[in-house]
């Protein structure tokens, strides 16, 4: 089953009333996706609406996922319509609850909440800029979100507790894995902190491609990786294979 398209936005209820001009209920693929596209149509290209500005009371769960090798899917399916996921991502919000994050679409009127098996955004490509005589790393999400490596933004490396299985089974596993040491439970994956609290994974083939980039050298039994951005090193302790 295929998420995309017409079969995504045509699935859904008729939740038409309005307050105020605004739906009373977003709580569904048609009706959200009219919403942002005509609040998107006030701002300049993909920017981010201002969301810690929003503060509905009115908070709903969504049958929404997004899956740890950066896959969304809706009610079942695959979301391939990468226009809509990218639209929807820039109303994505983390909030803590109990010593956790929490993950809902937001709007002045509603926060849906999904589901994120690990982290809501994923980064696909990394590409060096100059500007003003200084050389950036500056790294690419899947849904247009563009970040360069500086001290608010760093790389990390986590220990990921997932479904090896269902990774295994993904058709784009290849594409969208890292580069990271496996035990039989668990992961170490890189991350990157992109906005709003929310991280993203560097995917393996970025990762590869950064590996090149930066240096490795050997440190008191460990390979460190040295990565120049804006004019200042930053180290990575390789985890050992």
């Amino acid at each position: 089953m295929n998420n995309d398209n017409s079969d995504t936005t045509n699935q859904l209820t008729n939740d038409s009333e309005t307050t105020n001009g605004r739906p009373s209920s977003l709580n569904n693929m048609e009706a959200l996706d009219q919403y942002l596209k005509s609040e998107a149509g006030t701002r300049q290209g993909r920017s981010i609406p201002p969301l810690e500005k929003w503060h509905p009371e009115n908070t709903v769960d969504m049958d929404l996922t997004i899956k740890a090798n950066g896959e969304w899917w809706h009610e079942g399916g695959h979301m391939t319509r990468e226009s809509l996921v990218s639209l929807f991502a820039t109303v994505l919000w983390a909030e803590e609850e109990e010593g956790r994050l929490v993950y809902f679409l937001k709007t002045p009127v509603q926060k849906m909440r999904i589901t994120v098996e690990d982290v809501p955004l994923f980064i696909n490509d990394i590409g060096i800029v100059n500007e003003d005589n200084e050389q950036w790393l500056e790294f690419t999400t899947t849904t247009g979100d563009v970040v360069r490596l500086d001290d608010e933004h760093p790389i990390t490396l986590r220990q990921y507790q997932g479904d090896s299985d269902q990774e295994e089974n993904s058709q784009i596993k290849n594409d969208q894995d890292t580069n990271s040491h496996s035990t039989e439970d668990s992961k170490v994956r890189p991350y990157m902190p992109v906005r709003n609290s929310l991280d993203a994974l560097i995917g393996r083939n970025a990762f590869y491609h950064l590996i090149e980039i930066g240096k490795l050298t050997e440190q008191n039994g460990e390979t460190i990786l040295t990565l120049q951005s804006g004019g200042k090193s930053y180290q990575l302790s390789m985890p050992a294979e």
